[in-house]
């Protein structure tokens, strides 16, 4: 090659090379007043998701303990809608009309059976006058309710139906701190939603349930799964898809979710469910003491342990007194699980029925010991509670209105005054053979909703409408 060559080549070499700088250079940075534009973005995405084959996507593998997908679709087709419907009155002449009030309260509900069994929430059916069903595929069902328990807010209804896809019982006792858990039910209307969360804590009261006897039991797990208002009676399950809870509350300054939701452990939903099935009523067996966190009384005196449940005092004729409990006795735990504060000691206690023994283990002097206790009712005895059929409440005896002459009349259910002495119903002016329907807008289908509805009227004046012995629909008004 000539030298003049050699010199040409260096000299293309170095064009071509300062060219492909500035080009690159150019695509770096560009037009520093310039900005490329959404369309040209997404054009240039496009082509290269076009251009990708299927066989270059790797499959994605979601591990076992963040796959919802078989758990959410087993729970949403268990899960209900429930709407609750309530019926105002209005007085004409004494006599009494219906008028239907346009807004009815919503929740959810869980199929517990294949043949119509359904656990929802006491406050989402309490006082209304028909409860409509929807499931899944929605079909639409009216229900009937089977029995109630305000201390557990927990109720049992029931639809004609068979075939039905049910959740399975799963373990609340097994549930740990971090656990995935769903929460599926109707919030807003929004049907079958599913939200995801993890069980933030265990055995939490928030004091939201009252009982006249402070026979409630709150011992609620805590997640942080969305639950809104309408959510209410629905499902909380594993990753199984098996019912852990039923979701009851939330913690709210605003009425909707805020971070944490509250379910019923499935312990004890069990536990009411079988009781209000075979009895109508819950069988609630009791220690019968007096009880604070240990935790709490050590900011009084000195206790000798600080987990635990400190007894204040001691009940007569209770389990407890039979079994020589004291006051200054510190409960840790109860069939050998161990206790930690006054939830956890509620709910082991009831899961079981009068009469049962449990084991109780407890701390006295600094000394560990354990006893049996036979469980009793409020009122110092061990026999079950039967479905009642005839009541006596000051005064007055009731039974449960026939159902053929309840057919006859066109109501449903309804309560037969069959004796009156003296007291408020006489004084009210109520006679033998009237039949009661409503205490003011809530229907009154048997002696023992009638029981449960006067217990919450305790100082209120009340209306009672009904059917008198002539056939006329009419009303009374009296302080109860």
């Amino acid at each position: 090659m000539s030298r003049k060559a050699f010199y040409i080549g260096i000299f293309l070499a170095s064009l071509a090379g300062g060219m492909l700088a500035l080009g690159i250079f150019s695509v770096i940075v560009g037009n520093p007043n310039s900005q490329p534009s959404y369309n040209s973005i997404s054009k240039h995405q496009e082509v290269a998701l076009t251009s990708l084959e299927v066989k270059d996507i790797p499959d994605v593998i979601v591990p076992d303990g963040l796959n919802f997908v078989n758990a959410a679709n087993k729970a949403t087709k268990a899960v209900v809608h429930i709407k609750s419907k309530y019926e105002g009155v209005s007085s004409v002449n004494g006599f009494f009309r219906y008028r239907t009030i346009p807004s009815a309260a919503k929740g959810s509900g869980v199929i517990i059976s294949d043949d119509g069994y359904i656990v929802t929430n006491y406050h989402v059916i309490n006082g209304a006058n028909s409860v409509e069903v929807t499931l899944h595929d929605n079909r639409r069902y009216e229900a009937t309710v089977i029995g109630v328990d305000p201390t557990t807010d927990l109720a049992l209804i029931k639809i004609n139906e068979t075939g039905l896809n049910f959740l399975p019982y799963g373990d609340s006792d097994k549930l740990q701190i971090g656990e995935w858990v769903l929460a599926v039910g109707n919030p807003f209307d929004l049907n079958s939603t599913v939200t995801a969360g993890i069980v933030s804590a265990k055995a939490r009261n928030i004091n939201i349930l009252t009982d006249e006897n402070r026979l409630e039991i709150e011992s609620f797990i805590q997640t942080d799964a969305v639950v809104n208002p309408g959510n209410s009676g629905g499902a909380l399950v594993d990753l199984t898809g098996n019912l852990v809870g039923v979701n009851t509350a939330i913690a709210t300054q605003t009425g909707t979710y805020s971070g944490y939701s509250f379910a019923v452990p499935v312990t004890l939903v069990k536990k009411v469910m079988d009781d209000l099935l075979e009895f109508g009523v819950v069988q609630r067996g009791l220690l019968g003491v007096m009880i604070r966190d240990a935790a709490l009384q050590s900011q009084i005196e000195d206790v000798d342990v600080l987990n635990g449940v400190y007894i204040i005092t001691v009940n007569e004729n209770s389990a407890a007194e039979e079994a020589e409990l004291k006051s200054g006795d510190i409960i840790v735990g109860i069939n050998g699980r161990q206790v930690k504060n006054t939830s956890e000691l509620q709910e082991l206690v009831a899961r079981n029925r009068p009469g049962d023994e449990v084991e109780v283990t407890y701390i006295r002097d600094g000394i560990e010991k354990t006893v049996i206790a036979r469980l009793r009712k409020f009122d110092g005895t061990t026999d079950v509670v039967d479905r009642p059929e005839i009541v006596i409440i000051e005064g007055a005896t009731f039974k449960n209105n026939p159902e053929s002459d309840s057919r006859k009349l066109g109501i449903y259910g309804g309560v037969k005054i069959t004796d009156i002495q003296s007291g408020k119903w006489k004084e009210a002016g109520i006679k033998e053979g009237f039949i009661i329907t409503k205490i003011d807008k809530t229907r009154v289908r048997n002696v023992n909703e009638l029981r449960i509805i006067l217990e919450s009227k305790v100082g209120e004046r009340i209306n009672i409408l009904g059917i008198s012995v002539d056939g006329e629909r009419t009303y009374y008004s009296m302080k109860w």
